[in-house]
Parts: structure tokens; sequence; C-alpha cells
């Protein structure tokens, strides 16, 4: 009896599925460790094909974060730029008497600069108005030899206009307050004016003829912030041009303000300039500075989060296919590990898994690629590169959630296959 039972044991234990093996037994559980040992050979099995797979993903995962990363930092710089130039110009202009249409506008005082420039926040301010000249061209000493007169804008301004403009000197000065007291007949001229009278320098005075008035060039601009129309002008004092063509008041009042005082400014001012009838003057000043970065943010994101979210729906594709085809290439394996005992739960772990690791990689890959296009396209461009710590270290894990999802139909396609079917077909 004893031997009997001993025998019946012996061979009881030794038809006992082996737990090593996994998914040899109905009720055993794959170990982990065994599970991504079975993955890892699956997926190392085929070098060029895990490089092709994964190119997908490293593309998908790399057009996410550098199209972000390039979009928020194109935001920071354009909102950079609109803090330095736009968001420190307030202009003053007359408006309708009343705010009625057909009524005298107001004038602007001529000492509005000097009323302005106590403000707590201003920092440059300036005076500019248009000239009408007439039929008078603009002719340089060369235009009087044969040449002919150039129909040139005549533009007049205060000394502190070209420092309230943030005008930059290509060569020569600006003219000053004494210039503009004495009614002196000096120019300065727009880039674009200089090039068409064929003037590049000043130290032999120049001269150029508004009409048949004689005026020495003293200085020529190399760009101005605001007021694009002076690279094109002949631009003369106030003074000037109130004894030539009887400027009797200022079209407009540019200010520079120090940055984040402009809507104070621009509330103030009309006080300051008529403080009778604020009302008739026009003020234009920069909307609210975090209102205009969110929307450029906002939109450049939407867009390039759209085009990432394409590119990785064509990894997730590239995935699901390459994995479904291993499923297929694969049958005489399933077949057999479904034969020793594995259940269909083991069969999918194992492909689930390796899509995971696949889509893992190219998400690591391709968050290292999209960085470095980052900061490579901003240092070509002298940018600031801006890039969501968020996004950077999410971005691995979101490679291996589409490799999760794409994983998912050709893993359950592999367990669904029969033993012996599988068998039959190897």
């Amino acid at each position: 009896m004893s031997r009997g039972s001993s025998a019946h044991s012996s061979h009881a234990e030794s038809a006992r599925p082996d737990p090593t093996v996994v998914g040899s037994g109905r009720r055993s559980r794959p170990a982990v460790r065994d599970v991504l040992d079975e993955a890892l050979a699956g997926v190392a099995a085929r070098p060029t094909r895990l490089i092709l797979t994964t190119l997908g993903t490293v593309l998908g995962v790399a057009a996410l974060v550098g199209t972000v990363g390039l979009g928020q930092t194109a935001a920071g710089q354009i909102s950079q730029k609109f803090d330095l130039a736009q968001a420190t110009r307030v202009v003053v202009e007359p408006g309708d008497k009343n705010g009625q249409e057909g009524e005298a506008a107001a004038e602007l005082p001529w000492d509005a600069p000097d009323r302005l420039d106590h403000l707590n926040g201003v920092d440059a301010v300036g005076t500019v108005s248009t000239l009408d000249v007439g039929s008078d061209l603009v002719s340089s000493v060369a235009g009087l030899n044969g040449g002919e007169g150039k129909a040139l804008t005549v533009m007049a301004g205060s000394a502190g206009l070209f420092d309230a403009i943030r005008a930059v000197l290509k060569t020569g000065k600006f003219f000053d307050a004494g210039h503009d007291q004495r009614g002196d007949k000096v120019v300065v001229l727009g880039k674009h004016a200089a090039e068409r009278l064929g003037i590049n320098r000043v130290d032999s005075q120049p001269a150029v003829f508004i009409g048949d008035e004689a005026y020495t060039v003293i200085g020529i601009l190399d760009s101005v912030s605001g007021r694009a129309e002076l690279n094109d002008a002949v631009i003369m004092p106030n003074g000037t041009a109130k004894a030539a063509y009887k400027l009797k008041a200022p079209d407009a009042i540019e200010i520079r303000t120090s940055v984040g005082a402009a809507q104070l400014i621009a509330g103030q001012a009309p006080k300051a300039i008529a403080p009778n009838d604020p009302s008739t003057l026009k003020v234009d000043s920069p909307p609210k500075q975090g209102a205009v970065r969110k929307g450029v943010e906002g939109d450049l994101n939407a867009l390039f989060l759209l085009l990432g979210a394409v590119a990785l729906l064509v990894g997730g594709l590239g995935i699901a296919n390459v994995t479904l085809l291993s499923v297929l290439e694969r049958i005489g394996e399933i077949g057999l590990r479904r034969a020793l005992g594995a259940a269909r739960r083991h069969i999918a772990a194992q492909f689930l898994v390796e899509s995971v690791i696949v889509g893992l990689l190219g998400g690591l890959l391709g968050t290292a690629v999209g960085v470095l296009l980052t900061v490579g396209v901003s240092f070509a461009k002298d940018w600031t590169p801006i890039l969501d710590n968020k996004l950077a270290f999410g971005s691995p894990l979101l490679g291996a959630v589409i490799g999760l999802i794409a994983g998912t139909y050709p893993a359950w396609k592999a367990s669904a296959i029969q033993p012996i079917t599988a068998l039959r077909g190897a």
C-alpha cells in the first residue's frame, strides 16, 4: 500500500506543471520577470524591425515635444518683443470734438511734451506731424544738375521724438531743442529716403531741396520702432515747419513708457494735456500684456499639439501593424506555448509588454530628439528655449501608453489562437 502510494505520488509530482514556465498551469500566474525576459527576447530577436518600429514612435514623440517646445519658445519671443517695443508705446491724437462726427477736432498744444514729461512712468515723449508741401519735390544737389526730384513725405517733430520712437542713427546726429527754437533749416533723413536721394554720409554737410528751399542734412536714420513711415521721410524740427509751412499744431504725441506703465499713462495723458476736456483726445495704447501672451501661446500650442497628435497617431499605427505582423509570424511559437499550458492571458501579457517596451523606447528617444531640436533652433535663432518640464518627463510615458494601446488588438489576436490550429499552421 505504501509502495503504491509512493509510486502514485511520484507520478503526480512529475506531472505537476513547472512553476518557472510562464503559463504552464491553468491556475498559474506569469511572473513579472519571466514576462519581461520573454518580451525583451521577442523584441531583440529582430533588431532591424525594432529600429523601424521604434522610428515611428520616435518621430511622433519628437514631433510632439519639438513642436510644442518651439511653439512655447516662439510665443515667448513674440511676447518679449511685444514687451520691449509695443507694450511701452502710447500715442495721443486729437479726437472729434465731444466724440461727434462733423465737428472740429481738438488741437494738441505745443507744450504737451512738457506736460507729460513729469508723469511717473514716462521715459520719453515727442510730437510728430506730416506736412502739406503741396507739389514741392525733394531733391539733392545731384538732382539740381539734371536729376529729377522725389515725391517724398516731409514730416516735422520735436527734439524728443527720436528717443520716444527708439530711433537709431546710421550716421550723423539728431536735431535738438536749439535747432527747434531757432527754426534752423536742418533735416534728418529716413534710411529709404536717403537711398532714393543718393545720400549716404553727412560729414560734408550735404543739402536737400524741398521745392526751392535748401536744408542741411545732419543725420540719417537706420531704424525706428512704431513709426515706419519715418524711414521714407524727410524730418525737420517743429520750429522750422512752423516758419516754412505754417504748422499750427502737432498731429500726434509719441510716448515711450517704462515697462508695465503703458496702461497707467494712457489714462493720465489726456488729463495732463487737456485737463478741461480730456475726452477730446484719442489715446492708442497696447492691450494688457498677459492677454496677448496667453493668446499667442494658446494659438501656437493648439496648432503644434494638433501636428504632434497626428504624428503620434502614425507612430501608434506603425506599432500596431508591426506587432500584428509579429503575431502572424510567431503562430508556431504561440501554439507551442499554449500546448505546454500557457493561458490566453499569458500570451496577451507577453505581446502587450513587447508593445509597451517599443513605445517606451521610442518615447525616450523621441523626447531626446525633440529637446535637442528645440535647443538647437533656439541657439541658431538666438532665442531663449522654453520647454515645459511635464512635457519632457511625461513624453516617454506617453510613448509607453501609445505602445500599450497599439498592442491591445494584436495581443488579443495572439491570445485567441487555438493550440491545435497554431500547430497545424506551423
